[in-house]
């Protein structure tokens, strides 16, 4: 494999009006956005100075610059936005949920400038694809410092340096570890928790590897699946103890950080080993779903593990995640439910519904398997990018939702199920939203003094 670094400023002052400029200034306080679903991979966007709605006429565009295909979501750390994609060569994508495109290209990892779009450095290496929905890398980067961590479609696992796009180490996962890779292709978010960096590999007894973050040495492996499913790799702290949680093709697993001994195993198994949505937790209760009525709320007992099963999958009962990880509040679940498409509220307490709509989703009004939007909880409200492209304020309780506003901010590039589709999980950072779809990433301005 031949890696080419691109490093130099490309000027995009068409896409950068003068006048934004002290809005930008002011952002240097601002929160950064590191990591897939946030700096705590919870969904909770906590900047101030923030608007409360969006007006009719939209929010402010401060700029857009041209990328290629990909899922994956950008990430926002020290004034630097990171994106992966991947630009085909030849092949043709069908978007077969069966099968398999065969494709040439080139994986690249992109660094703007967060306040202008400016081009800073751009890294391509060559990629065969041999995937289903092959459009491009899934997992976002993982900014860590002066590094950032990025997982291809196909298991190419980079540490790249943030100022210069310097590749400081590389795996290829799926020929280390004599495996191949899942259908719809490698999607974990790498996890980085002190020294460590944690990430799905597949083969034999090793599902889940642990590397250090330095250097790429892998330190332990651990357990051995039918696949390894779709699913990030999570820290939280049970029974007073870190715990590694990770979901793959059959069941959920809590494993010592350090050592990669499993403290716990939970039967939990999606249909077509899709395991995606990360598993949430909330007080003593853990909730995970996935496709085909594949759900659990448990509680953790004083040791830190499950304990009573409160409830589990049914038909109309429960939220069934995939795309996008459900929000998990004290009176409520918020999330896309993939089997219906629509976006549903349930009570954590028994699973049972308060309520379900397409507004949120697909905007449509019939079933539409896969629907999608991103949720995201900031203050009192909540912020949800929608696979049409609709960015949405909302307030959501058990009693309903009330919309604060919409604004179309991407064209739905992608496709599923012959509808057009844009899937990938904004950026929330430096009072702005940061999204892309297959042709351009765009920053929108989200500061009350628009």
């Amino acid at each position: 494999m031949s890696f080419s670094n691109r490093c130099g400023w490309i000027l995009h002052g068409l896409f950068v009006p003068l006048l934004i400029l002290p809005t930008i200034a002011r952002q240097a306080l601002a929160d950064d956005w590191p990591q897939w679903m946030g700096p705590a991979r919870d969904g909770r966007y906590a900047e101030t100075g923030i608007v409360s709605s969006i007006p009719e006429d939209g929010l402010k565009v401060l700029w857009r610059v041209p990328v290629q295909h990909g899922y994956s979501g950008p990430a926002v750390a020290d004034g630097k936005v990171f994106v992966t994609d991947y630009v085909i060569e030849s092949g043709r994508v069908t978007n077969n949920p069966g099968g398999r495109d065969a494709l040439t290209g080139l994986e690249r990892v992109t660094c703007f400038d967060a306040a202008s779009g400016e081009q800073i450095w751009q890294l391509e290496y060559e990629r065969p694809y041999n995937l289903s929905y092959p459009s491009g890398p899934r997992a976002t980067p993982t900014v860590d410092g002066d590094r950032v961590y990025v997982l291809g479609a196909e298991g190419d696992l980079l540490c790249v340096g943030t100022q210069d796009g310097k590749v400081l180490w590389k795996k290829q996962l799926a020929e280390e570890f004599n495996t191949r890779s899942p259908i719809w292709g490698y999607s974990a978010h790498p996890l980085v928790h002190g020294d460590l960096l944690y990430t799905l590999a597949g083969g034999a007894d090793s599902t889940v590897i642990a590397l250090n973050k330095m250097t790429g040495a892998v330190l332990w492996t651990a357990l051995t699946a039918k696949d390894i499913g779709y699913c990030p790799p999570m820290i939280h702290v049970l029974g007073g103890r870190e715990r590694l949680l990770v979901w793959h093709s059959d069941s959920l697993n809590a494993l010592d950080p350090q050592t990669g001994e499993v403290d716990w195993t939970y039967p939990l198994v999606p249909r077509y080993e899709m395991s995606i949505a990360a598993p949430q937790r909330q007080g003593d209760r853990i909730f995970a779903s996935g496709i085909g009525e594949t759900a659990a709320m448990f509680t953790i007992n004083a040791d830190g593990k499950p304990d009573q099963t409160l409830w589990t999958g049914k038909p109309k009962l429960g939220l069934y995640s995939a795309n996008a990880t459900a929000i998990f509040e004290e009176d409520a679940i918020y999330g896309s439910d993939c089997g219906s498409g629509m976006f549903i509220a349930v009570n954590p307490d028994d699973g049972k519904r308060y309520w379900e709509t397409f507004e949120l989703t697909t905007g449509g009004d019939r079933r539409a398997g896969h629907g999608t939007a991103f949720v995201v909880k900031h203050e009192d409200k909540y912020i949800l990018f929608a696979e049409t492209g609709d960015l949405i304020f909302a307030n959501l309780s058990p009693s309903g939702f009330e919309e604060l506003g919409r604004m179309h901010v991407l064209e739905p590039t992608g496709e599923c199920f012959g509808r057009p589709v844009v899937w990938s999980h904004p950026a929330l950072a430096n009072r702005c939203l940061f999204a892309r779809n297959d042709k351009e990433l765009v920053c929108i301005s989200l500061a009350d003094s628009q």
